[in-house]
Order: structure tokens, then sequence, then C-alpha cells
């Protein structure tokens, strides 16, 4: 197996099924509720697991009851929490998730505990950074704990960054990443202009790529990816699926890619399978 160590976020999700969603002042009546696992960096690594990977979570949970559900559901899916510690008196992030019936959702995040995340917390795993394959990190936690990460990760480390949510990354950091994750909106604030469709995503990939990272992934939803690397831009196609709640599918296939590259599989074959779990994970409610 591959390792893969994850840097990033753990919330408790609360989710709401919806009609459709309430404009300003107006009460909708939800049809059912759930409370399940989240935060971008733990179904990252959830999904890595999955994929087959020895994968390690780096991060922080309040010290709640929440907390310790999340640690248990994370370990039972394969993921080595002994990293993931404690803040004392603060509680555990939490999201909050709208889900309409074609399967669309808005997302509303109480960072919690995520955001006790310090440079000094990621230096204290150093040793763990150092023997990964693949390194993976998000933007739900402080940037200078990320920025911090990046730079204790070894030359032959594969360093894949989800830039979600969009913030304005640090030139030495997208010069030292692999492979940057952005969907449409994201890449947008990337190169400044709007990115939409297929033709779209592909000037913006190529884009990005001017500014440092060695390839670059633009995920489309329902239309697939764009992958540029080298001096190629390829579109993934996605299957068709009925949708029933797209939250976290970006996040399984950044965990799925972070397990196939971990592995050795070359960029455009590990999206290929990426993009067909994160379309098969829509088919159902919930982000892990």
């Amino acid at each position: 197996m591959g390792r893969v160590v994850v840097v990033g976020s753990i919330n408790q999700d609360y989710v709401l099924v919806v009609p459709r969603r309430p404009g300003a002042g107006e009460t909708v009546t939800a049809t059912a509720l759930t409370v399940r696992g989240g935060g971008k960096g733990a179904n990252q690594a959830a999904a890595a697991a999955l994929g087959g990977a020895e994968v390690t979570l780096v991060g922080m949970v309040g010290d709640d009851v929440a907390g310790a559900a999340q640690r248990r559901d994370l370990s039972s899916r394969g993921v080595d929490v002994s990293l993931v510690s404690e803040a004392p008196g603060v509680g555990t992030g939490s999201a909050f998730i709208t889900v309409t019936p074609d399967g669309d959702n808005a997302v509303t995040v109480a960072p919690g505990a995520n955001d006790r995340v310090r440079p000094e917390d990621v230096q204290a795993v150093a040793g763990v950074m150092s023997n990964a394959d693949v390194f993976v990190a998000q933007l739900e936690i402080p940037l200078d704990a990320v920025v911090e990460a990046v730079s204790l990760c070894r030359a032959q480390t594969h360093v894949l960054v989800n830039a979600a949510p969009y913030r304005l990354l640090p030139q030495v950091v997208l010069e030292r990443i692999d492979t940057l994750v952005v969907n449409e909106h994201e890449a947008a604030l990337l190169v400044g202009s709007p990115v939409v469709g297929v033709d779209a995503a592909r000037e913006g990939a190529t884009a990005i790529r001017a500014l440092g990272p060695r390839s670059v992934i633009v995920t489309l939803g329902a239309a697939g990816a764009v992958v540029a690397t080298g001096d190629r831009c390829t579109h993934v196609p996605a299957p068709d699926v009925a949708a029933v709640d797209t939250t976290g599918a970006g996040d399984v296939l950044v965990g799925t890619l972070a397990a196939l590259l971990a592995d050795r599989r070359i960029l455009e074959s590990a999206v290929a399978v990426a993009v067909e779990r994160a379309s098969a994970s829509v088919v159902r409610v919930g982000a892990r």
C-alpha cells in the first residue's frame, strides 16, 4: 500500500433534505435530517483508505461527543487518527448542509477546532510527513498550517492540494504543488475570469499551470474533469448517474486520486478512476 498523509479539517455534518432552499426571511420545512461525518480532510482521508492506501490524518477536533464520534468513525474506515488531537474547550467543526431534490447542495461551515491547527502542530509530526508517498491538503484549516505542511514534504513526496475553499496561495506553495485540484468556481478566482464548461476549463487549467503547479485538475461535476499536465490537456467525462446528494463528491475524487498516485498510477488514468468513484458517491446521502 502507498502511504498517504492528509492534513485537514474534521467536521460533523448536519444534512437537511429540503424541497427547495428558503429565500430571505422564509422558513422551509425539511423532509429529513441526518448527522454524518464530514470535513474535507476527513472525507479525503476516508476515501484514500477505501482506495487501498495506508492513511494518516493530522487534524483537530473538540473535546466533545462529536469529536470522539468522528475519531471512531474514521478509525473504523481504516484511517490512522493517532495524530488527530483535541482542542480543550472548543467544539468540533460543524457543517450545515441543505440538499435539494436535484442533489445539489449548499454548505455553511462553523470551523470550531479546525481553526486551532497551527504550524507547530504540523512541525510536531514532521517525521510522519517525511514518510508520505502522497501528501494531501485542503484550505479548511489556517493557511499558515498548510504552508508549513507543504514546506516539510520531502522532494519525493507527491504534493496534492485541493484549493477549497478558495484562498490565495503563496507562490512558494504553488511552485511546490505536484497536483492542484479546483472546481470551476475556484479556477475562476485563480485566473480572474469565468470558468464554465469543458472548453473554459481547458483554458483555465492551462493558465493555472503557468502559476506553478506541475499539473492541474478542474472538476466539472456531472461533466467530469479536465486534466492539464505537461503539454497535454485532457477531458475526462463522468458516467451518467441520478444524483441524490453531491456533497463530498470532490472529496471522493481527491482521496481516490491520492491513493492511486501513492500506488504509482499515471495521473490521467488515476483521474479517470477518481471521476467514476466520485460519480458513484452522489447516488446516496452524505459526504463520507
